[in-house]
């Protein structure tokens, strides 16, 4: 993500200071000063370690912000170690973003300057972005993030290992396998990690369990007529 916001900047006239590993105290008192804003892209299990190593060098004018993919505890370890202005930042994208959405959710912070230059950046290169706040962000995040990802940990493991299914496989299926696939075996350590750093996490597995209790009781046709929302829009003929 460093990469992509790095190139993105250049391409849009902004000028950028790209740091990485190994990240230290000595790095960020000489590469800091001067910066106008200041972004963390680090996995969310070291997040508090590095803000505790980079806030001691900004000036207090400087805006911090970072692009964790949760938002409660990373904005809170800004606010607690920088007096100065904070905006916590979630692109809803990967690094090689492609057409569609590509929106940036501005959840929470210090100061309105500190949210307005983060969405000035974003929307210079061409991720237009909309406000909300942590927790709201968070229980959103659970749902379409965290819940995706558990799901299909779940619902593939218990298929694992019986060899016997190979020859029953059908087009659904290989479908949702294909869409699990990286996930799964690329990106399974950060979904993990952001799943355990989501304090919403449980609830929505909880929220998901009590569903399943209604399939368990044999009403599928209640669980299909409510997962047709989805597609509300179509069987009306109009905008929802």
């Amino acid at each position: 993500m460093g990469r992509l916001f790095a190139a993105r900047s250049r391409s849009a006239g902004i000028a950028v200071r790209e740091l990485d590993r190994p990240l230290s105290a000595d790095l960020f008192a000489r590469e800091l000063p001067g910066a106008d804003l200041v972004v963390l892209s680090v996995p969310v299990n070291v997040f508090a370690e590095v803000v505790a190593l980079a806030a001691p060098h900004l000036d207090g004018r400087q805006v911090l912000a970072d692009v964790c993919s949760v938002k409660v505890r990373p904005v809170q370890a800004m606010l607690e170690a920088y007096a100065g202005p904070v905006a916590g930042t979630h692109p809803l994208f990967g690094p090689n973003p492609g057409p569609g959405r590509n929106r940036v959710a501005l959840a929470g912070g210090r100061g309105q300057e500190a949210a307005a230059l983060a969405e000035a950046w974003f929307t210079a290169m061409g991720f237009p972005c909309f406000r909300t706040g942590p927790e709201t962000h968070d229980r959103a995040m659970a749902l379409v993030q965290s819940l995706n990802f558990v799901t299909s940990v779940a619902y593939l493991a218990t298929l694992a290992e019986d060899g016997e299914l190979l020859d029953f496989l059908t087009p659904s299926f290989d479908r949702r396998l294909a869409a699990a696939r990286k996930m799964l075996t690329e990106d399974s350590a950060m979904f993990s990690a952001l799943f355990e750093a989501n304090p919403f996490a449980q609830d929505a597995v909880r929220r998901f369990r009590t569903v399943l209790g209604i399939a368990m009781g044999g009403d599928v046709d209640l669980l299909c007529e409510r997962a047709n929302w989805w597609w509300r829009d179509e069987s009306t003929g109009g905008e929802v």
